[in-house]
């Protein structure tokens, strides 16, 4: 049985330095480009702020408390989230990551948030189908939600040859995952089962990610990746992760191209908090 299957934590404290930098086929409005300028992806107005979406989508999957995870320096996260909102269906609180050390660092930041309790995970810059989130909140141990790559380019904004970069799963019996393959070569693509499922780092942790978390070594890029701590737990504590596979797109805010086409997509949706 499920218990307490209604914590998740966003990872907002990127950087965002692809937000920074100036594309010339983005018409971003005053507001947007000032937000962008400082690379808070989350604050970029979309209608209302992009994470607002986000966190309506996760109330309207059945979350009551979600944990940001944010830098020290993020005043405007803080201030906007934690004192200019006014929630009805969820509750905001925040993990302070001290140096943007990668993902698995920014989840070590929220283990006081999640304490003995499985928590979902996503990204601050994704907006997600509520139907993966619920489905991961009702999950019975550790998993992830996988997204179908030809499904990714028609119903997201993201184009082609971006998706093509992304990171794909491999996957055992039963759709337990075997390991993420980031930045897969072809021939490694051409090995795999169609179709082909991406990982979009939205996942449902048990409390032993932590201690991985923790025990992983630095990638070769300098940064403590949740992956590798995923994978520890799989190769070395026999640990199963579920893979759920969805025919269904992922809004990504990754750069100031991004902005207008995720706008117009997410124009219909309403904030409720």
């Amino acid at each position: 049985m499920v218990h307490n299957a209604d914590k998740a934590v966003i990872l907002a404290r990127g950087l965002g330095t692809r937000m920074r930098e100036d594309a010339p086929d983005a018409h971003l409005t005053k507001g947007q480009k000032s937000v962008a300028d400082k690379g808070v992806k989350a604050l970029i107005p979309t209608g209302r702020p992009f994470l607002d979406y986000v966190l309506t989508a996760l109330a309207d999957a059945g979350y009551g408390r979600v944990c940001l995870v944010i830098g020290p320096e993020h005043d405007m996260m803080r201030a906007y989230y934690g004192e200019t909102l006014k929630y009805e269906r969820i509750g905001v609180e925040f993990a302070v990551q001290e140096e943007p050390l990668g993902t698995a660092n920014a989840v070590a930041a929220a283990e006081g948030f999640a304490g003995d309790d499985p928590v979902t995970v996503i990204n601050s810059d994704n907006y997600y189908p509520i139907e993966a989130l619920e489905a991961l909140r009702g999950l019975d141990g550790s998993g992830l939600a996988v997204f179908e790559r030809d499904a990714m380019v028609r119903e997201s904004n993201i184009p082609p040859e971006r998706v093509a970069k992304f990171a794909v799963v491999e996957l055992e019996e039963g759709n337990r995952l075997k390991r993420v393959i980031e930045k897969p070569e072809e021939s490694v693509l051409e090995s795999l089962p169609k179709p082909l499922l991406v990982s979009m780092n939205c996942w449902r942790f048990e409390p032993p990610i932590f201690s991985a978390c923790r025990e992983i070594e630095p990638s070769p890029r300098g940064e403590y990746e949740v992956t590798d701590a995923v994978q520890l737990l799989v190769d070395e504590r026999d640990m199963s992760f579920e893979a759920l596979p969805f025919e269904a797109g992922v809004l990504d805010l990754t750069s100031r191209s991004d902005v207008g086409p995720v706008a117009e997509m997410l124009a219909s949706l309403e904030v409720r908090l």
